[in-house]
């Protein structure tokens, strides 16, 4: 099983706007990298990634050393291989996504069935506000503590 993570939009968008990264390696960022950064809307990563780039090549070919060259742009792709996913989710919280949490899944449209799912039996089980005299009481629910105190996740 592989894992997802789920980022909400802003409170103004819609509510089928979350998107779902795959929190891994990815393949395409590897081979791709400044094209797959700007596919994704990254475009500070994208200009330095490709900047970064260019410039091992042209010192590679001004000094001769083109295999050392090739091998650290290799290492620049596979960095970017490696952190797709959190570069992902950081262009996102800029975009003031928030992150709902982590989905284990097969696949993509498993991951996606399964935070429906979460997001029905959330609305399900959220119980209506009590009335007190004429103000309503807020519906904020009081979390268990955490488990064994190292953790401080707030119900979702």
């Amino acid at each position: 099983m592989a894992s997802y993570i789920v980022m909400e939009p802003p409170q103004a968008a819609a509510p089928g706007e979350a998107r779902i990264v795959h929190d891994g390696f990815t393949l395409l960022a590897f081979l791709f990298a400044p094209f797959w950064l700007a596919w994704h809307r990254l475009w500070i990563e994208a200009a330095v990634v490709f900047a970064l780039q260019l410039l091992i090549g042209a010192l590679g070919e001004a000094y001769g050393q083109l295999l050392p060259a090739s091998l650290l742009s290799l290492l620049v792709s596979l960095y970017v291989g490696l952190e797709a996913s959190a570069l992902r989710v950081a262009g996102l919280r800029r975009r003031d996504f928030t992150e709902w949490g982590v989905v284990d899944a097969g696949s993509y449209a498993d991951a996606e069935a399964r935070y429906a799912a979460a997001l029905e039996a959330e609305a399900t089980a959220r119980p209506a506000a009590p009335v007190v005299g004429a103000k309503a009481v807020s519906g904020v629910s009081q979390s268990a503590a955490p488990a064994l105190g190292l953790l401080g996740y707030t119900g979702h």
